[in-house]
C-alpha cells in the first residue's frame, strides 16, 4: 500500500510524515510538496517527493498516480482560496484512482459556527460527494496556538483573554500528527474522528502556566473590542486583529468545546495534560 501526504513540509504535515514512516516504513510513503527542494531531507531518507501544487492542478493530478491512500493537510489563506484548492486536489484524487482520502477538518465541521468551519464543511461534502471512502481527522486546536500569550505571560503579563468560560479540546500539534498517522494505517478507519483533548478554559490553560512558571497568573478577560485594542497596541499587524478577536469569540460560543474519545483511542493513550504540554513548550 502507498499513502501520499500532501503539504509535507509544513509544521503538521511534516510531522505526520516522520510518524507514518516510522509505521509503514519510508518506502511506503510518499510527498506532494510544492516546492520539491525544500523536501531534500525526506527524498534524502528514501521517501517518494512528488510535485504537487495546488494552485496548478495538473500536478495534483500526477502526484497523486499509484496513491491508495491520500491525506490532503487543509492550506492555509482566505477562505475561497482554500476551497478552490480543496475542490482541486479532491477531484484530482478521483481522477487518480484514489481508494481512500483523508483530510484534516476542524472540530464538529458539519454543524459549527466557528469562523473557519465553512472551508471544512464544504471540502468535506466535495470528498463525500466522490463516493471514495474517507477519513476526517477533525482537529480541535492546537496548544502551540497559544504560544504568543504563553511566552508574554512567561515574561510577567497577565493572561488576557475574551473568550470567556469557553472551553477548548488543547492538544500538542505533535499528537495530532501522531493521531492522524495512525488513523491512516488502520485497515477499516472511522469516516470521522473528533481529535478533542480534555477540555479545559482559559482560566485553567492560565493556571496550568502559573504551575510550569512556578507563580500565580492573574486572568485579565476583557471583551472582544478591548482583545483587539491590545492586540493592536502589542503591535500586531491590523490585518491579523479580526482573526483574533473572531478566535476567541468562537471560543466563547462554544465552537470548540466537543467532547470525544477518538483522541485518546488513536494515541493509546491519554493526551499530554495542559501544565506538561506548556512545560514542553516553554522546556522547563
Amino acid at each position: 500500500m502507498k499513502w501520499l501526504i500532501t503539504g509535507a513540509t509544513g509544521k503538521l504535515g511534516t510531522r505526520i510524515v516522520q510518524h507514518l514512516s516510522e509505521q509503514v516504513g519510508n518506502e511506503h510513503v510518499a510527498v506532494s510538496v510544492r516546492d520539491v527542494e525544500k523536501a531534500a531531507s525526506l527524498t534524502a531518507q528514501g521517501i517518494d517527493v512528488r510535485h504537487g501544487d495546488f494552485d496548478q492542478p495538473e500536478t495534483l493530478g500526477q502526484a497523486f498516480q499509484g496513491i491508495d491512500r491520500l491525506l490532503i493537510i487543509s492550506t492555509d489563506g482566505e477562505e475561497s482560496t482554500r476551497i478552490r484548492q480543496h475542490q482541486a486536489a479532491v477531484t484530482a484524487a478521483k481522477e487518480a484512482g484514489v481508494k481512500l482520502i483523508g483530510y484534516t477538518s476542524i472540530a464538529n465541521a458539519a454543524h459549527s459556527t466557528n469562523g473557519l468551519a465553512r472551508t471544512h464543511r464544504v471540502t468535506e461534502e466535495a470528498i463525500q460527494a466522490t463516493g471514495i471512502p474517507y477519513v476526517f481527522f477533525r482537529n480541535n486546536w492546537y496548544l502551540e496556538n497559544e504560544l504568543g500569550t504563553i511566552e508574554t505571560v512567561a515574561q510577567g503579563a497577565d493572561w488576557l483573554t475574551a473568550a470567556g468560560e469557553g472551553k477548548v479540546g488543547w492538544a500538542l500539534q505533535d499528537e495530532y500528527a501522531l493521531a492522524i498517522a495512525t488513523g491512516l494505517t488502520l485497515e477499516h478507519p472511522k469516516a470521522i474522528y473528533e481529535l478533542s483533548g480534555p477540555l479545559h478554559t482559559q482560566a485553567e490553560l492560565a493556571t496550568a502556566v502559573g504551575t510550569v512558571l512556578d507563580r500565580p497568573v492573574a486572568l485579565d478577560e476583557v471583551d472582544g473590542a478591548t482583545y483587539g485594542e491590545r492586540m493592536q497596541a502589542a503591535g500586531l499587524p491590523d490585518f491579523l486583529i479580526p482573526m483574533l478577536t473572531g478566535i476567541q469569540a468562537d471560543i466563547a460560543a462554544g465552537t470548540l468545546a466537543v467532547e470525544s474519545t477518538d483522541f485518546e483511542a488513536l494515541l493509546g493513550r491519554p493526551v499530554t495534560t495542559l501544565e506538561e504540554g506548556v512545560r514542553l513548550l516553554l522546556k522547563r
